[in-house]
């Protein structure tokens, strides 16, 4: 095997707690090299309460986009099952409603509604905790039967029976000849409640190494108003009025203003660094002849419309007229954190390859998630070796999805990638933590099967040798390592994300400024969007997490691009190009807080497919392969001897 030899020592060696996004651990010893310190000092901590406070705000967001998200996709599910009118009898409709319970748990109850004649059929989950005689039930049902009955959809308030919460969602047919009625169980809620409450440490929690996840409550694109009437090519899918434009160079105040009084605009919005301009006569041809004519922009493109409540699900076959749109349910919404980093320009360049696997070492991944059908390779179980790593956390499957969760199949999420396979490693148990042993074992096992790209949204105070072996282990096989900073607003440096082997990954809110809870300090590389991002959860759900996990996920996914569009890069030389093209946030140049600054998707594709291998790596580039030659030719002479 080829990790015997690292095993001999490993097996050794003291396990020390690793977990999700870095509990609270033994202080290490104080780094003897702190060239920042000066302007870290200056950062202000937040007190207790100020701390407790963001908490619970970053709680409550997550919640809420969370409840969203729920509330979409089973209204999305009922306006597809309702596309089976083709069930014409009592047993049949059963069958069908039985199926779509077993692979969607979390509905209580579905019930078809003949809108016609009145006839319903009803399946009730086995043990289901649901008293159908309760009074809020009875009432909400009641109502949502009385609005099929005019032909309308209905969305019930959260209300509780038993010992859990539910929701009431239906939806009519299109033809007004049927209706579908579902009681949903909204575990989600107390998953995401539960875990959020936990990692946060807002409660007491005997756990040492448990995750925790924060975020901000922030909806980027929820605001935007639909306007009909174009008239131009394609004009069905973009604003008339708008232009998305990206800069080369930030804007001054008299750039800005002459450009708003050239297209009799207001203040644009920023989305990420692009900016939407507005204008109130000029139609978006004009806009785009004026800002590339005058202004000479990265890119100057049509705001596009993204329409999400569809009455039926497409087809993973199916495209949009624009392939880099994706119809995905939740996308235009609730994922902002693709276009602020550029995503969609990206994939003109490279939308992944089967060959570059991404492997994930985390709690494992929901295997029977729809939203990853066809997306994952085999892995492994570090915790139970004759188990599957089958998710039961929920931590590993949404950074799953935020690397690759299908693009274009109508519902739930999309993925950063469209075709890098992804690799899930569950060296993390149910409780969310893990020992260094376990993560090291997933990273040796995760490279020796073919493993491009690995990431881990994990991580520990404590400096573990043979963690870090392992690390060496990997990169010296030309594996690129990404890893999460951790969110406990500290400088104190934590591992794995502090190796030179290992890039390090902190975390930005929509606005592009500094997420409170993301940790800092001289070893952060680069920052990705980390606040509030939707993605898969076990059970075919969906929800919104927040923290350095979701951050560096968005930077594994950019190495498996950069890695199937250049295969000849090495894993350095793409960690190099990630760094070089990185958007510059905060102070000019590297820092504490942003480390270079933003990933963007655009400009490293770009960079990686100018030529061979970019101008700014080449010397790098020639000495690695003059030392693979030379590695070549000696194994020749060897072997003619």
């Amino acid at each position: 095997m080829k990790s015997s030899r690292i095993w001999s020592y490993v097996m050794a060696a003291s396990l020390l707690g690793l977990s999700l996004f870095f509990l609270l651990s033994p202080d290490p010893e104080p780094s003897q090299s702190q060239p920042h310190m000066e302007k870290a000092a200056q950062h202000e901590e937040a007190s207790p309460a100020q701390e407790k406070t963001i908490k619970l705000s970053a709680l409550d967001g997550d919640l809420e986009v969370t409840d969203r998200l729920s509330r979409m996709d089973t209204k999305q599910h009922l306006q597809s099952m309702l596309s089976h009118t083709q069930l014409e009898t009592p047993r049949a409709v059963r069958a069908f409603l039985s199926e779509h319970q077993r692979s969607h748990r979390r509905y209580e109850s579905l019930i078809w509604v003949n809108l016609n004649s009145g006839h319903s059929e009803e399946v009730l989950r086995d043990g289901s905790s649901l008293k159908q005689s309760s009074t809020s039930y009875l009432k909400y049902m009641k109502e949502a039967r009385q609005q099929l009955k005019l032909n309308k959809a209905y969305q019930s308030p959260l209300f509780t029976s038993g010992q859990d919460s539910f929701y009431i969602t239906a939806e009519p047919s299109t033809d007004g000849s049927f209706g579908a009625i579902a009681t949903v169980n909204h575990i989600v809620m107390s998953q995401v409640k539960d875990h959020q409450r936990k990692n946060l440490r807002l409660i007491p929690y005997p756990k040492e190494g448990m995750y925790k996840v924060e975020s901000v409550h922030s909806d980027t694109l929820r605001d935007l108003t639909v306007k009909t009437g174009h008239d131009n090519e394609k004009a069905s899918h973009y604003y008339e009025n708008e232009i998305v434009v990206s800069f080369r160079e930030d804007l001054d105040q008299g750039d800005m203003q002459q450009m708003m009084k050239d297209i009799s605009g207001k203040s644009p919005r920023k989305l990420g660094y692009a900016y939407v301009f507005q204008s109130a006569n000029m139609t978006y041809p004009q806009l785009k002849s004026y800002f590339t004519e005058k202004w000479t922009p990265l890119y100057a493109e049509p705001h596009y419309l993204y329409l999400t409540n569809t009455t039926s699900s497409a087809a993973p076959s199916q495209r949009t007229e624009n392939s880099n749109l994706p119809n995905d349910l939740l996308f235009s919404q609730y994922q902002w954190n693709l276009p602020a980093i550029q995503t969609q320009q990206g994939w003109e360049l490279s939308k992944g390859s089967e060959d570059v696997v991404i492997a994930v070492i985390d709690t494992g991944v929901d295997l029977q998630h729809t939203d990853l059908n066809g997306r994952l390779v085999d892995g492994y179980n570090v915790v139970n070796p004759d188990q599957s790593p089958n998710d039961d956390v929920g931590h590993g499957t949404h950074v799953a999805g935020i690397i690759g969760a299908l693009i274009n199949n109508g519902e739930g999420v999309a993925g950063m990638s469209w075709y890098n396979k992804i690799m899930p490693i569950k060296a993390l148990d149910s409780s969310g933590s893990g020992t260094t042993y376990a993560v090291a074992e997933g990273i040796i096992w995760a490279v020796d099967h073919g493993a491009k790209v690995i990431n881990m949204s994990l991580g520990n105070y404590a400096d573990s040798q043979f963690l870090h072996d392992a690390i060496k282990y990997a990169y010296d096989r030309d594996c690129l390592l990404v890893a999460a900073s951790g969110n406990d607003n500290t400088e104190r440096p934590g591992f794995p994300a502090a190796y030179p082997e290992v890039l390090a990954v902190a975390a930005t809110n929509p606005d592009m400024t500094r997420a409170e809870y993301s940790n800092y300090g001289d070893y952060i590389d680069v920052t990705a969007p980390g606040t509030n991002i939707a993605s898969t959860y076990p059970d075919n759900q969906y929800a919104a997490l927040s923290g350095t996990s979701m951050a560096s996920p968005h930077v594994a996914a950019i190495a498996g691009l950069i890695r199937s569009l250049n295969p000849e890069l090495t894993n350095r030389e793409v960690m190099d190009l990630m760094i070089s093209q990185a958007h510059d946030l905060g102070d000019p140049g590297k820092d504490i807080y942003f480390g270079n600054g933003q990933v963007d998707v655009f400009r490293s594709l770009q960079a990686a497919d100018s030529s061979e291998v970019p101008l700014q790596l080449w010397p790098h580039h020639v000495l690695n392969r003059m030392q693979e030659e030379i590695k070549r030719l000696n194994g020749s002479v060897k072997r003619t001897e």
